[in-house]
């Protein structure tokens, strides 16, 4: 019976002389089927080609060895694997908190920031504070809830249906626009003021418009 004693296991596959097998099924490097050779006769065209002779498939009987340039295929391997993580989602809970009682210019500023996390592709929990007597009249942060749902419904949807919470009340806006979406746009909207810069290098920004194109990415 085989027992492990430690020691760490390669996660990497066998190559050239590390294979131990009498035979295996070539794969050319091309992607050509050449057929079950002897492991001697793969690596004598291995050398020819001057490539490496690697174990694609360990498991298979005889396995499976592809003759290629292991160094690039590593490093290829790696820069997709680098760009893959780049380009993953990670979705964010974001948190407005407000009070039912709220002024006008207030709501907007609060509206304005969840519009923005909407835009973004994250969810939004937005949290109702009440305090003193306001806890007698849960209808107002409910109608509150309801209000700022229906101003953003263009850009998000009612994930979890307002609750009580002890003193607050609770709901989470989630985005229509996926992640990986607005990721995309951001990437396409800052390639596009480059390409604009680039084509009138001469054109000056005010520090108004300034500020606002680097805010611009975030908001795609």
């Amino acid at each position: 019976m085989w027992c492990y004693r430690g020691g760490s296991i390669s996660a990497e596959p066998r190559i050239n002389d590390r294979i131990r097998v009498p035979e295996v099924r070539l794969v050319g490097p091309s992607g050509e089927q050449v057929g079950i050779v002897p492991l001697a006769k793969a690596l004598e065209l291995a050398q020819e080609y001057d490539l490496d002779l690697v174990e694609v498939a360990a498991n298979a009987r005889p396995p499976v060895c592809k003759l290629m340039d292991y160094g690039k295929f590593k490093y290829e391997s790696a820069m997709k694997a680098r760009e893959a993580r780049k380009n993953q989602a990670h979705t964010v809970i974001k948190e407005m908190k407000l009070r039912p009682k709220i002024d006008p210019h207030d709501y907007d500023t609060k509206k304005g920031h969840v519009v923005r996390f909407l835009k973004q592709g994250d969810k939004v929990k937005i949290t109702i504070m009440f305090r003193g007597r306001e806890q007698s009249r849960p209808e107002l942060g409910y109608r509150l809830l309801q209000r700022l749902a229906e101003d953003v419904q263009d850009l998000g949807f009612v994930e979890s249906n307002p609750k009580q919470d002890g003193r607050n009340m609770i709901m989470v806006l989630g985005p229509h626009k996926k992640k990986t979406e607005a990721m995309a746009e951001a990437r396409q909207a800052q390639e596009a003021r480059k390409a604009e810069a680039k084509a009138h290098p001469g054109r000056s920004q005010n520090p108004a418009e300034a500020e606002a194109s680097a805010e611009e990415p975030a908001e795609a």
